[in-house]
C-alpha cells in the first residue's frame, strides 16, 4: 500500500476532513508542526499509521525535518494543505524526487515575489511597492496614491492588514502590523520555513471593486476566487467562489460556493486566473486565485496561493459539486490520474449552494457589537433565521466551545479575533448571501450577553 507524510499546519481546510479522506487513499503518516484539535488527535491516532508532533519546528531546518520523516517512513508522497507549510513541503519533494509544488513555490506564497512575477507578465494588478522597514514604506508612499494598504508578504487571513489614509498615518500604520505579525506567530499563524518572513511587507494602491456589475442579487462582495489545481504544470480549474463584503480592512466575511455569475463574466475570470497561475511556473499542487472585481468589467488579480481554498471552501465544493479534491490530489501525488473537470464548472452544474460564515463581533454595517456576547452553537443553530430549505451547522473544529467570550473585532489581526465558522447549504447562491444576511443581523440577539456585563449595566 502506497505511504502519504501528512504535514499538519495552521490553516486550510479542517484537519479532521482532509485528514481523513488522505487516509482513504493510502496509508498516513502525521507530522503535525502545531497542535492539533483534541477530536482531532483522538482520530488520528485510529486513522494513521504514526502520529509525531514538532510543534516547535519554526526557526529550525523545516525541510531537512520533513524530508527525514518522509525517508523514514518510506513516503510515497509529501501533502499538506497549510499556507505557512507550503514551501517547505515543496522543497522537501524536490529533495526526495516526489511530486509538488516545484521549484517556484514561494512565488505563490511571498506577495513581494508574485505581484513581480505577474508584473513582467504585464497582469492587471494594483500598483505596489515592496518595503522592510518604515523608512521604505514612507518612500513608496510618496510614490504611490493613497489611499494604500499595508499588508504581510507571508500572511494569510487578512492578518496584519492596515489601510493608511495620509501620510502621517504611515509609522502608525507600519508599527501596528508588525506587532500583529509577532503576535500571530505567537498563535501559530506564520510562516514556518523563512526566518525573518514576519518583517516583510508590501504596499499597495486599493483599487475600486464593484460589485453590482457582475451579481444580480444583494449582498455579494466586489470579489472572486478561483479553486484550482496544477497538474503536472498545466493549471485546471474547478469552479469560482463567491464572496460577502469584507469587514474593514479586508477581512473575510464569507464564501459562497459558487458564485453567482454568468457564463460569459465567469469565463473571462476565470482566463485571469489562468494567466495569473501560468505566470508562477507552479508543478502539482491546489490554487486558490483571488481578484477584485469592477465596474464595467474590470479586473485585477490579488493573490494565488499554491494550496486549495481555507476555510470550509474544499467541503464546500464536495458538498455542491461532488468532487473530493482532497483525495483526488492525493491520488495525484501518487502518480495517479484522478478525473479533474475539464472546465470551470457553473451553477448550473451545482447541485444546490453552500456556504461558510466566520462570526466576528461587527454588525451588518461593519460596526462593532454594542455588548460583549458569549458564544453558543446550539442557540444559533436552533433560532438563527434561514430559509425553511436551508441548513445552518456550526464548524466545531474551528470554533471556540460554547460559552467562550466572543473576541472583540480587532481590525488589524482580522481573522485572530473570530469566535466561529458556520456552515449552510441551501438551494442557491443568492439563498446563501440572504441567509448569512440575516444571521449576521440576528448574532447579537440570539447569543447571551457576557454575565459581568450584564450586571455592570
Amino acid at each position: 500500500m502506497s505511504k502519504v507524510l501528512y504535514v499538519h499546519a495552521k490553516g486550510g481546510p479542517p484537519a479532521g476532513y482532509a485528514l481523513t479522506r488522505v487516509a482513504a487513499r493510502s496509508a498516513v503518516h502525521l507530522l503535525a508542526l502545531s497542535e492539533l484539535p483534541a477530536a482531532v488527535a483522538a482520530e488520528a491516532a485510529g486513522i494513521c499509521d504514526s502520529v509525531t508532533t514538532h510543534v516547535t519546528a519554526q526557526g529550525r531546518d523545516l525541510v531537512g525535518l520533513i524530508t527525514a520523516r518522509a525517508r523514514e517512513v518510506g513516503a510515497d508522497a509529501v501533502v499538506t494543505f497549510s499556507e505557512y507549510a507550503v514551501v517547505a513541503v515543496a522543497e522537501a519533494c524536490r529533495r526526495l524526487g516526489l511530486r509538488g509544488a516545484g521549484p517556484t513555490a514561494a512565488l505563490a506564497r511571498d506577495k513581494r515575489l508574485m505581484r513581480a512575477a505577474w508584473e513582467r507578465r504585464g497582469l492587471p494588478q494594483p500598483r505596489f511597492r515592496s518595503v522592510t522597514t518604515a523608512a521604505e514604506l514612507e518612500r513608496a508612499a510618496a510614490e504611490l496614491s493613497f489611499p494604500l494598504l499595508l499588508k504581510s508578504a507571508w500572511s494569510a487571513g487578512s492578518t496584519a492588514h492596515q489601510i493608511i489614509e495620509t501620510p502621517g498615518a504611515v509609522r502608525d500604520a507600519w508599527q501596528r502590523s508588525r506587532a500583529v505579525m509577532a503576535e500571530s506567530a505567537l498563535l501559530g499563524f506564520a510562516e514556518l520555513h523563512v526566518a525573518g518572513a514576519g518583517e516583510d511587507f508590501i504596499v499597495e494602491e486599493i483599487v475600486s471593486g464593484c460589485a453590482r456589475h457582475w451579481f444580480g442579487g444583494r449582498g455579494w462582495g466586489d470579489y472572486v476566487s478561483v479553486e484550482g489545481v496544477v497538474v503536472d504544470g498545466v493549471f485546471r480549474p474547478v469552479c469560482v467562489s463567491g464572496r460577502m463584503p469584507t469587514v474593514a480592512p479586508f477581512t473575510e466575511r464569507a464564501g459562497i460556493t459558487p458564485a453567482a455569475l454568468d457564463s460569459g463574466a465567469q469565463a473571462r475570470i476565470v482566463e485571469l486566473a489562468r494567466r495569473a497561475v501560468d505566470a508562477l511556473g507552479l508543478e502539482n499542487c491546489g490554487t486558490h486565485t483571488e481578484i477584485k472585481l469592477g465596474a464595467h468589467g474590470r479586473m485585477w488579480v490579488i493573490e494565488t496561493a499554491a494550496r486549495f481554498g481555507g476555510a470550509m471552501t474544499v467541503p464546500q465544493i464536495e458538498q455542491v459539486f461532488g468532487l473530493d479534491l482532497v483525495g483526488m490530489f492525493t491520488d495525484q501525488l501518487l502518480g495517479g490520474s484522478p478525473a479533474w473537470p475539464a472546465r470551470a464548472l457553473t451553477p448550473d452544474d451545482a447541485g444546490g449552494a453552500a456556504g461558510s460564515l466566520v462570526v466576528l463581533a461587527v454588525n451588518g454595517d461593519g460596526s462593532p457589537w454594542a455588548r460583549r456576547h458569549r458564544w453558543d452553537a446550539g442557540t444559533v443553530v436552533r433560532s438563527a433565521p434561514v430559509a425553511a430549505g436551508s441548513t445552518l451547522s456550526v464548524v466545531a473544529e474551528s470554533s471556540l466551545p460554547d460559552g467562550t467570550l466572543v473576541p472583540v473585532y480587532d481590525p488589524a489581526a482580522g481573522a485572530n479575533t473570530m469566535a466561529a465558522v458556520c456552515l449552510l447549504s441551501a438551494d442557491r447562491p443568492q439563498t446563501v448571501v440572504d441567509d448569512f444576511t440575516a444571521v449576521v443581523d440576528a448574532l447579537p440577539r440570539l447569543l447571551p450577553t457576557d454575565v459581568t456585563e450584564a450586571v455592570r449595566a
